[in-house]
Protein backbone atom coordinates (compact mmCIF):
# COMPACT_ATOMS: atom_id res chain seq x y z
CA UNK A 1 0.00 0.00 0.00
CA UNK A 2 1.38 3.34 -0.73
CA UNK A 3 2.01 6.35 1.42
CA UNK A 4 -1.29 8.54 1.35
CA UNK A 5 -0.46 11.03 3.53
CA UNK A 6 -0.06 14.31 1.19
CA UNK A 7 2.86 16.84 0.60
CA UNK A 8 3.23 19.97 0.12
CA UNK A 9 3.69 19.52 -3.22
CA UNK A 10 0.10 18.10 -3.48
CA UNK A 11 -1.52 20.64 -1.15
CA UNK A 12 -0.53 23.11 -3.83
CA UNK A 13 1.34 22.32 -7.26
CA UNK A 14 3.42 25.28 -8.66
CA UNK A 15 1.68 25.55 -11.79
CA UNK A 16 -1.57 26.47 -10.11
CA UNK A 17 0.08 28.38 -7.25
CA UNK A 18 1.13 30.18 -10.39
CA UNK A 19 -1.77 30.36 -11.88
CA UNK A 20 -3.19 31.94 -9.12
CA UNK A 21 -1.21 34.40 -8.85
CA UNK A 22 -1.28 35.17 -12.60
CA UNK A 23 -4.92 35.51 -12.21
CA UNK A 24 -4.80 38.24 -9.43
CA UNK A 25 -2.55 40.46 -11.43
CA UNK A 26 -4.58 40.00 -14.29
CA UNK A 27 -7.59 41.18 -12.51
CA UNK A 28 -5.65 44.11 -11.05
CA UNK A 29 -4.17 45.03 -14.13
CA UNK A 30 -7.58 45.31 -15.44
CA UNK A 31 -9.18 47.11 -12.88
CA UNK A 32 -6.53 49.87 -13.34
CA UNK A 33 -7.08 50.05 -16.40
CA UNK A 34 -10.61 50.59 -16.70
CA UNK A 35 -10.22 52.82 -13.76
CA UNK A 36 -7.85 55.00 -15.25
CA UNK A 37 -10.47 55.37 -18.30
CA UNK A 38 -8.19 53.32 -20.61
CA UNK A 39 -10.76 52.04 -22.74
CA UNK A 40 -12.13 55.35 -23.26
CA UNK A 41 -11.15 58.61 -25.73
CA UNK A 42 -8.00 59.40 -24.60
CA UNK A 43 -4.86 60.91 -25.89
CA UNK A 44 -1.92 58.14 -26.42
CA UNK A 45 0.45 59.78 -23.70
CA UNK A 46 -2.83 59.16 -21.06
CA UNK A 47 -3.43 55.76 -22.74
CA UNK A 48 0.44 54.63 -22.50
CA UNK A 49 0.65 56.35 -18.57
CA UNK A 50 -2.40 53.99 -18.33
CA UNK A 51 -0.72 50.65 -19.70
CA UNK A 52 2.38 51.62 -17.47
CA UNK A 53 1.01 51.35 -14.38
CA UNK A 54 -1.31 48.62 -15.20
CA UNK A 55 1.84 46.78 -15.52
CA UNK A 56 3.40 47.95 -12.68
CA UNK A 57 0.22 47.72 -10.40
CA UNK A 58 -0.13 43.77 -12.04
CA UNK A 59 3.58 43.18 -11.47
CA UNK A 60 3.24 44.14 -7.69
CA UNK A 61 0.28 42.23 -7.12
CA UNK A 62 1.90 38.91 -8.73
CA UNK A 63 4.48 38.98 -6.69
CA UNK A 64 2.20 39.63 -2.98
CA UNK A 65 0.09 36.89 -4.36
CA UNK A 66 3.07 34.46 -4.82
CA UNK A 67 5.05 35.40 -1.86
CA UNK A 68 1.89 35.04 0.73
CA UNK A 69 0.38 31.73 -0.41
CA UNK A 70 4.17 30.70 -0.22
CA UNK A 71 4.49 31.48 3.12
CA UNK A 72 0.75 30.13 3.87
CA UNK A 73 1.51 26.74 2.84
CA UNK A 74 4.51 26.89 4.76
CA UNK A 75 2.61 26.63 7.85
CA UNK A 76 0.49 24.01 7.12
CA UNK A 77 1.64 20.83 7.88
CA UNK A 78 0.89 17.95 5.80
CA UNK A 79 0.41 15.33 8.18
CA UNK A 80 -2.89 17.24 10.23
CA UNK A 81 -4.43 18.14 6.54
CA UNK A 82 -6.06 14.30 6.47
CA UNK A 83 -6.53 14.37 10.19
CA UNK A 84 -9.95 14.47 11.18
CA UNK A 85 -10.63 17.29 13.95
CA UNK A 86 -13.59 16.46 16.27
CA UNK A 87 -13.33 19.47 18.57
CA UNK A 88 -13.38 23.47 18.73
CA UNK A 89 -10.02 24.36 17.69
CA UNK A 90 -9.59 26.99 19.46
CA UNK A 91 -9.91 24.96 22.97
CA UNK A 92 -7.25 23.78 25.01
CA UNK A 93 -5.82 20.55 24.53
CA UNK A 94 -6.40 19.52 28.54
CA UNK A 95 -9.97 18.42 28.83
CA UNK A 96 -9.39 19.03 33.28
CA UNK A 97 -8.62 23.04 33.20
CA UNK A 98 -10.48 23.24 36.68
CA UNK A 99 -7.82 20.89 38.31
CA UNK A 100 -4.76 23.03 39.97
CA UNK A 101 -3.70 23.17 42.91
CA UNK A 102 -2.60 26.36 42.74
CA UNK A 103 -6.20 28.41 42.17
CA UNK A 104 -6.49 30.76 39.47
CA UNK A 105 -3.69 33.04 40.64
CA UNK A 106 -1.12 30.72 39.41
CA UNK A 107 -2.85 30.90 35.89
CA UNK A 108 -2.53 34.33 35.62
CA UNK A 109 0.92 34.71 36.54
CA UNK A 110 0.25 35.39 40.39
CA UNK A 111 2.81 34.32 43.45
CA UNK A 112 2.09 30.39 44.06
CA UNK A 113 0.18 30.26 47.54
CA UNK A 114 2.92 28.57 50.12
Amino acid sequence: MSDDRPTRRDLMKPVQLLGMAFGAAAFAGIVTLVSMGFFQQRTSEEAQAAVILALIIAGVTFITVLVVVALLLLAVDPAQVTKQVDKPVLLPDSDDDHGDDEGPDAAAGGTPKA
